[in-house]
């Protein structure tokens, strides 16, 4: 597979052609490292462990004598990083992501985002938790850093269907709670819950001493509203309508929506939290760019 064919797996709508979380979250990470070679990503380098035949000269303590075992040839560990940071992804599944105005609703977006990001962790050997919650926490896998472990995570994300109300911060706050290892806290959701309440159960991850990223996941039409007609809005959790003409009520919408992007942005700024904002229609190298930013930062 060429560098091009590489670099398509990072758009959400190439990778919803594939039915395999496995094949998505592969796919996604080896497109966005053949773009770390590239502008304006070039010199970033990911450390990764990987393995070279023995030289002279080499360091006999870094000898991987597990693989001589099986190969009976020697070979050096490089580039092998042990780290301790524990990455726990709250990826939320409420109604309102299930909305999408093209090929990939906002939760096909967090769950190809979520998939990639544990890929990428394991990668590092870093431990990997997930959290999937709607009015409710419906599975916390703790944190660990093996295959299997992974498996299981993109299993997990795989079966996961959108449904309940968004209840985001007193889940966050119970989350908060049980999480009792001080870590890199990575939320995933449209945020379709009160601003104040959800900055207020994100300073408790930050109180206890936690790094924290907010991802923050919308359908491009949410914000630009390109509607032009007459058109009936169905709530996509109690199923509430509204009929309405569109362009009768497009810029006091567009004003609120600003407002409350912005609201969230600022207040993440002011606490110490990375924000960014993700549409579903953006590369997915947007966010894992951001991660590795982060992770950097945290060495």
């Amino acid at each position: 597979m060429n560098s091009k064919e590489h670099l398509k797996y990072l758009q959400p709508e190439v990778l919803s052609t594939l039915n395999n979380m496995q094949l998505i979250a592969k796919f996604a990470v080896e497109g966005f490292i053949v773009g770390l070679h590239k502008s304006p990503y070039h010199g970033f380098s990911v450390e990764f462990a990987e393995h070279r035949p023995y030289n002279q000269g080499d360091e006999v303590k870094n000898i991987d004598w597990k693989l001589f075992g099986k190969t009976d040839r020697f070979y050096v560990k490089e580039y092998e990083e042990e780290t301790n940071l524990k990455s726990y992804i709250l990826l939320d599944k409420s109604g309102s992501m299930n909305y999408t105005s093209q090929t990939v609703t906002k939760f096909d977006y967090a769950a190809y985002l979520s998939a990639a990001l544990s890929y990428l962790m394991l990668r590092q050997q870093d431990a990997i938790s997930l959290t999937l919650m709607d009015d409710n926490i419906n599975t916390y896998i703790p944190p660990a850093a093996k295959r299997s472990h992974l498996d299981l995570i993109l299993k997990t994300i795989q079966r996961a269907k959108c449904s309940g109300d968004t209840v985001l911060a007193p889940l966050l706050h119970q989350i908060a709670e049980k999480i009792n290892k001080i870590g890199l806290i990575i939320l995933i959701s449209d945020l379709f819950d009160d601003p104040d309440a959800i900055l207020s159960a994100l300073k408790h991850f930050r109180y206890q001493g936690h790094e924290v990223i907010v991802f923050h996941v919308m359908d491009k039409n949410e914000i630009e509203f390109n509607f032009t007609h007459q058109i009936k809005f169905i709530d996509m959790e109690n199923r509430n309508q509204l009929l309405t003409e569109s362009q009768h009520i497009r810029e006091n919408y567009k004003k609120s929506v600003d407002h409350f992007i912005e609201s969230i942005r600022n207040q993440c700024l002011n606490n110490y939290i990375d924000y960014k904002l993700l549409t579903t229609d953006r590369s997915l190298d947007v966010a894992l760019m951001e991660y590795l930013n982060k992770r950097k930062k945290l060495h």
